[in-house]
């Protein structure tokens, strides 16, 4: 009896343990997280302090502030170079310029630079000249006494001093001889046909113009393009430089560009009527506009680009005149040739 109720008391507690592991609906504590509220005790870095805008005034003169300065020489208005000038003599030389740039000319100055002075004041004042206008300036000169071949020098300076280019050049000059003058005698030479050729008209039947410096511009851009082609240099022929200036003045005084002369001469005549034999010769002819113009124009053409890079001549002569009153204004020829 004693051993069935020890038994059912081990029973009942198993029960009881089992029902409630089993039966338990107890909820599952809630957690909770701990919270404090800590002063804040740093310090912020400082920020530098903003810089008062800083205000600068410049004083620009909006004519020049972003204009270019470029001039051309279109002629010699008067004293031709090498002119013959009695010993002693006063004269004027006058150039006439075009503004070829985007500065209105205001306090420009031309100034003596170097060779023979002939008198020449240290400046000129140049006469207020717009962008596109054209100016001439005029320098009063005295000739030296003893015969010989003079040259002086001159700048065209801004109002700062400064010189200006004038075609690819930084100067022009006056160039006279002393002595007596010579009486003009046009070259002749007989074609086949019979007929004379030679400079179809003199200096005394019109009133053209000439420019050394344009001439030698053009024969330096060719020079410069050949070299620049690999090809050899061209030396300047002083007989070929005679019938390209010939040429250069029959266009002029005719109002003609044509590789045909006025008086129905061709290239070969026209060469060979100043003394050149030659065995190769080309020409290329051009009417107004600049040095530089003229040379863009030959370039940009298969033709007279071909002429100008031919590997066949080995010198040449560069004619330019210019008439007032023209049809194109300046005339350039070309003439090369190799004997």
């Amino acid at each position: 009896m004693r051993k069935f109720a020890l038994t059912s008391l081990l029973l009942i507690l198993t029960l009881t343990a089992c029902s409630i592991s089993v039966s338990s609906n107890e909820a599952s504590p809630t957690p909770f997280f701990l919270t404090a509220t800590l002063p804040v005790t740093h310090t912020p870095f400082p920020r530098p302090a903003t810089p008062s805008p800083t205000s600068i005034t410049a004083t620009v003169n909006p004519t020049l502030a972003a204009c270019k300065e470029r001039a051309v020489m279109l002629q010699d208005v008067t004293i031709l170079d090498n002119t013959y000038i009695a010993p002693g003599a006063s004269f004027t030389k006058t150039w006439r310029f075009e503004n070829s740039g985007t500065c209105t000319w205001t306090g420009y100055t031309v100034v003596f630079a170097s060779g023979d002075r002939m008198g020449a004041p240290d400046s000129v004042p140049v006469p207020t000249t717009a962008s596109g206008a054209t100016v001439d300036i005029s320098v009063k000169l005295t000739a030296p006494t003893a015969y010989n071949s003079y040259a002086g020098y001159f700048v065209l300076n801004d109002q700062n001093g400064k010189p200006i280019p004038i075609g690819i050049y930084k100067n022009f000059w006056v160039k006279i001889i002393i002595g007596n003058v010579p009486t003009f005698t046009p070259f002749m030479a007989t074609p086949s046909n019979g007929t004379l050729v030679g400079q179809p008209i003199s200096p005394a039947e019109c009133n053209y113009t000439t420019s050394a410096s344009y001439t030698s511009q053009i024969e330096s851009l060719i020079n410069t393009a050949r070299t620049q082609a690999s090809l050899s240099k061209l030396s300047i022929n002083s007989q070929l430089t005679a019938a390209a200036q010939g040429h250069s003045v029959d266009m002029a005084c005719h109002s003609l560009l044509s590789h045909t002369g006025s008086n129905g001469s061709t290239i070969d005549q026209r060469i060979v009527a100043a003394g050149y034999n030659p065995v190769n010769y080309l020409e290329i002819i051009y009417g107004g506009g600049s040095p530089q113009g003229a040379f863009n124009w030959w370039m940009n053409d298969p033709v007279h680009h071909d002429a100008i890079l031919n590997a066949g001549v080995t010198e040449m002569g560069g004619g330019y005149a210019y008439v007032a009153n023209g049809s194109d204004g300046g005339y350039y020829t070309v003439d090369f040739g190799s004997e």
